[in-house]
């Protein structure tokens, strides 16, 4: 039995056992109270001298930003939960755009990062931060981050696992169209024909001219069937996601991305 299932079974037992109701009103849009929601640190800041800014990727609700209260004190309830790469149930109130924490809870099921796969999930935090909005609900890739963050916790590749996280956040967020049909022919790619991948449009059959990454079809077709067994293709997506990431981020610069180039060649 794959090791991501015990964690995904149990974190969508948790959201779909204690759920609260998205209420669609503009009332309920300015002040709601959400209790029991599955969710996890991405950063936290200080405020004031006893509190704490956490943006938090939510289940049901996206990435929402919420003021901790004292959780600065040495005796609060809420110092030790907010942890990051841990899976919290978290509730929170409030009329504006920033609510107020309160409740966090750590329910387990993960292994902690360490070494190498810290930074890996340091990476994985830094790419929703930038590229996801707030208060926009992705529950398909907060499951797969929970799959990752399991899957680095227990020494699978680090290359393949955060590729594979990469485009679907991309497509997740509905800036990645086919991998696999060529914008040009409306044909399926060949597996030997060489591609450039335009980021707002898709794969195209390379030129000379070019100047972005040059991929094989066969590249395209393992990436849009999760095959990373050939080295090519390891090597030719870790480029290829580097230049649309890149793209999607207007030049935004990836702290944890170079450290992980520096380090580790990710």
């Amino acid at each position: 039995m794959s090791v991501i299932a015990p964690v995904a079974e149990a974190v969508a037992e948790v959201a779909t056992a204690t759920r609260t109701p998205v209420v669609r009103s503009k009332q309920a849009e300015r002040e709601y109270r959400i209790a029991n929601q599955p969710a996890f640190v991405l950063h936290s800041y200080p405020y004031k001298e006893t509190s704490l800014i956490v943006d938090v990727f939510s289940r049901d609700y996206g990435r929402v930003a919420l003021m901790a209260k004292g959780a600065k004190r040495p005796h609060s309830k809420l110092r030790g939960a907010l942890q990051t790469f841990q899976p919290l149930q978290v509730g929170w109130s409030g009329k504006s755009e920033m609510r107020t924490l309160t409740a966090a809870e750590w329910i387990g099921g993960l292994l902690p990062l360490e070494r190498s796969a810290l930074l890996c999930g340091f990476y994985l935090n830094e790419l929703l931060v930038k590229l996801l909005a707030r208060e926009d609900p992705h529950p398909a890739l907060f499951d797969h981050y929970v799959a990752t963050l399991n899957q680095l916790a227990h020494d699978e590749p680090a290359a393949i696992v955060l590729r594979k996280f990469e485009l679907a956040l991309l497509k997740e967020t509905g800036v990645a169209g086919s991998l696999v049909v060529s914008t040009t022919t409306r044909q399926t790619v060949e597996p030997d024909q060489q591609y450039v991948f335009d980021p707002e449009r898709g794969p195209r059959e390379a030129r000379i001219s070019d100047t972005a990454p040059v991929v094989s079809g066969k590249t395209l077709l393992d990436m849009a069937n999760e095959d990373y067994s050939d080295n090519l293709t390891q090597t030719q997506s870790k480029f290829l996601m580097r230049y649309l990431l890149a793209h999607h981020l207007g030049g935004a610069p990836l702290n944890t991305r170079q450290i992980l180039i520096d380090l580790l060649q990710l």
